[in-house]
């Protein structure tokens, strides 16, 4: 691998906030000095988001197949890192304080997941019925597979590129964030998780999550899964 660390984000129509983001992950490669590069998972903006990534010394990797799952293992396919972070690239993750993250790797964990509960949320970071709905689909998940995991839709982590990309992930949408864990785990990877913030995201429009349809297959997993 040509560097230690690629830090991922997924990014369909970013450029309100991609700015912000990507000069906080620049920020912090240089104040921890990492070896890491950038890499915008493109699924198809037609603003200026990839024109800002190149701006701003990022690499580029676009991926056809829609879905936030597909853009994430398109990306780390080619991810020259050893270790990917990935996260949203909406402002709402704190890249300041991945260090954490970093040492849990760098100790022999294969697989570290952010925990909103522990980390805090801003005010308006997240609606009430966002908060309890997660925080009960990670029980539920939990009462299958078991992991150290409590938040398991945090979509800030820290990755083992090779044992991730071995694992041979298959959903193409928000439940692929589901199945990392889940498939990780019955593969006995090292997981762990660091506490994380959850900040109220810089975008003017609304998320491409759509909760009802995209949480709901996390009740189903356990069964494409083989357990």
């Amino acid at each position: 691998m040509s560097y230690e660390f690629t830090f991922i984000l997924p990014c369909l129509n970013e450029e309100k906030a991609l700015p912000f983001v990507l000069d906080e992950i620049k920020k912090t490669i240089e104040k921890n000095n990492l070896n890491a590069e950038i890499l915008l998972a493109d699924n198809g903006s037609i603003d200026r988001s990839v024109e800002i990534a190149k701006e701003h010394g990022a690499n580029i990797n676009v991926c056809e197949e829609k879905g936030y799952g597909s853009t994430l293992r398109s990306a780390t396919k080619v991810a020259q890192g050893k270790y990917c972070f990935m996260g949203d690239s909406d402002g709402s993750y704190d890249f300041t304080n991945l260090m954490p993250f970093v040492e849990a790797v760098r100790a022999g964990n294969d697989f570290v997941v952010g925990n909103r509960y522990k980390g805090g949320f801003e005010k308006g970071a997240m609606p009430i019925s966002h908060y309890f709905g997660v925080k009960f689909l990670s029980e539920y998940a939990n009462f299958f597979f078991k992991s150290p995991i409590k938040d398991y839709h945090c979509g800030l982590r820290c990755y083992d590129t090779q044992k991730i990309k071995d694992l041979n992930l298959k959903q193409p949408g928000m439940e692929y964030a589901t199945e990392m864990i889940a498939i990780a785990q019955i593969n006995n990877l090292k997981l762990v998780e660091v506490p994380t913030k959850l900040r109220k995201d810089l975008r003017d429009r609304k998320s491409h999550l759509r909760t009802i349809k995209d949480r709901i297959s996390t009740f189903n997993l356990h069964y494409k899964s083989g357990s």
